[in-house]
């Protein structure tokens, strides 16, 4: 799985060379949601696809370097952020090689240091069928970008590598990398001269990094944390969306919905349980609000329609929806007076 953010502008790109972005991403099987949603965790072979496809559509041999130039460290989400007070070059790959899977878990990243250089592999572990070549460019073209951002615009690598034959021109390759790039190696990835390893970043802010590292200790260890907390956060956040379900859910959490469901039994809940949970909670504040409709609280709750909302309003408290709203605005108006 890989954060949506690695689609970042692709939608832009697409209507700049004529294509419609949704039309693509629902032909490789992905929703349309994750051109608007960074952090839902969608399967990196579809999203190979995707670029692959959008490269035969459009003729653009160099998309995936395209989509990496504007990068910024905060496209990646959590790592940014441990990577921006990452106190040398040295720190910062180790960094990427050690929590990579939070931003993208089909992608095996080695740090091979040697007298002179250090080879920072990029390798995608994904099954995918058909070519990876754009996939392959965007994560190298991401990576090349980070570290330009650390050591600053004027940094270059001593040698860039990929395992395909060259897509675009030479000379577009060499003016996005600023240095040499050899194609048919035997591994993806970027060489870079040991001496910058030990190149400091004057924004480094130690505190801030150690908070970031528990945080991605914690993001890794999915078992450590609290599967029930953060599946009635999901629904909170993605109910008002419309698209609240088991599987959106568990996309967010970059699993499959029965490892879901596996977690939830283990601490004794399940997804409709929370789900008629948080439903239940909204419902009485939205209706204690009193200034919605019910139309507008029942598409907040994701109900495909308000006599969906008011049969399952009545089930769970007894009471039809419209004299609850009435009985709330009434007891507020008494209690008004003594209000402050």
């Amino acid at each position: 799985m890989i954060r949506g953010a690695s689609l970042t502008d692709f939608d832009r790109h697409a209507r700049e060379h004529g294509l419609d972005a949704r039309a693509l991403i629902r032909e490789v099987g992905l929703p349309a949601t994750v051109l608007n949603d960074a952090d839902m965790k969608v399967p990196a072979s579809a999203v190979a696809s995707l670029l692959e496809l959008a490269t035969r559509r459009s003729g653009v041999m160099d998309w995936g370097m395209r989509m990496a130039e504007g990068r910024k460290l905060s496209n990646l989400g959590p790592l940014g952020l441990l990577l921006r007070d990452a106190s040398t070059l040295s720190d910062a790959l180790t960094s990427i090689a050690r929590h990579i899977r939070v931003h993208n878990e089909a992608l095996a990243v080695d740090l091979e240091t040697g007298p002179d250089v250090v080879i920072l592999r990029l390798e995608l572990t994904a099954k995918v069928k058909g070519p990876v070549r754009q996939f392959t460019e965007l994560v190298v073209g991401v990576t090349h970008r980070m570290l330009r951002l650390f050591l600053g615009t004027s940094w270059t690598p001593k040698l860039v590598c990929f395992a395909h034959a060259p897509g675009a021109s030479q000379a577009h390759y060499r003016r996005f990398f600023g240095c040499d790039v050899e194609f048919g190696c035997d591994f993806n990835g970027i060489v870079c001269r040991s001496a910058d390893l030990a190149a400091p970043n004057p924004g480094a802010d130690p505190v801030m990094a150690r908070y970031a590292h528990q945080a991605l200790a914690r993001d890794i260890d999915d078992e450590r944390c609290a599967t029930t907390h953060r599946v009635r956060e999901l629904v909170l956040l993605l109910l008002p969306r419309g698209h609240c379900s088991a599987d959106i859910v568990a996309q967010h959490m970059g699993v499959d919905r029965r490892t879901v469901a596996r977690r939830l039994e283990r601490e004794g809940a399940s997804f409709s349980e929370l789900l008629n949970a948080v439903r239940e909670e909204l419902a009485l504040r939205y209706l204690a609000d009193g200034s919605r409709s019910l139309a507008d609280v029942s598409g907040l709750l994701g109900f495909s329609a308000p006599s969906v909302f008011s049969r399952w309003f009545r089930e769970k408290m007894g009471v039809p929806a419209r004299r609850f709203k009435v009985q709330q605005q009434a007891g507020a108006a008494k209690r008004a007076p003594s209000v402050r």
